[in-house]
């Protein structure tokens, strides 16, 4: 650990700007998707703008449509730059317990959300967060190393009450990524769900046909 790096703040900072993000000139991209659910299969296209907004057509299931914008508005929520500043500015960040796997624990005052993490090396491996009644913590358990920052593309996201820790559902995820142009983009993404009753579901997300929109 570099001189540099001696406190909890430099920590964190490290590696939330070693997240990989689409820079200021990405251009956007369209793709035609495929959404598959248990026996269920639909097809559409989506866009991303430059501006990080997000258009899905050709989809009839008006819920079907709204579940693949959501989906993708988180998609590419990851993908868009922050300024550690502007986000973190004001928070004050303090070290936790390290764990086994040699992971920081980092904890957070300041932040609305309650947000605090787990750093291990260069990339944040562990968010827990509480959002009213929800509590949330996702795992990272594999990751992509682009040489411009990481991307996570194995993870778990585990849901409980706030108030009395009840296990409410968890998800796990699998992402894969291709390069087109200069510019990671999601070609598939894998939700394997199990809910509070011990319900389970597969969703699968695959984007073909990846192509950059004109800068």
């Amino acid at each position: 650990m570099t001189v540099a790096t001696t406190n909890a703040r430099d920590i964190f900072r490290s590696a939330y700007e070693n997240r990989y993000t689409w820079d200021e000139g990405f251009p956007g991209y369209t793709a035609d998707i495929i959404l598959t659910q248990g026996e269920e299969v639909h097809t559409g296209k989506i866009q991303v703008n430059a501006d990080y907004s997000v258009e899905v057509t050709g989809i009839d299931d008006e819920k079907v449509q709204e579940s693949i914008y959501n989906q993708m508005r988180d998609i590419v929520t990851h993908r868009k730059r922050g300024n550690f500043e502007v986000s973190h500015g004001k928070n004050q960040f303090n070290f936790g317990q390290d764990d086994p796997t040699g992971a920081v624990e980092i904890l957070v005052t300041g932040d609305a959300m309650g947000s605090n993490y787990k750093v291990r090396g260069q990339e944040i491996c562990q968010v827990s967060r509480v959002m009213g009644p929800m509590a949330f913590t996702i795992n990272t358990e594999e990751s992509l190393d682009t040489g411009e920052g990481y991307i996570s593309i194995r993870y778990n996201a585990i849901f409980r009450n706030a108030k009395t820790d009840e296990l409410k559902g968890k998800r796990d995820f699998k992402e894969t990524y291709e390069k087109i142009g200069n510019y990671y983009l999601p070609s598939c993404q894998v939700i394997n769900a199990i809910d509070v009753g011990g319900e389970k579901s597969t969703t699968e997300f695959t984007f073909i046909n990846l192509q950059l929109l004109e800068s």
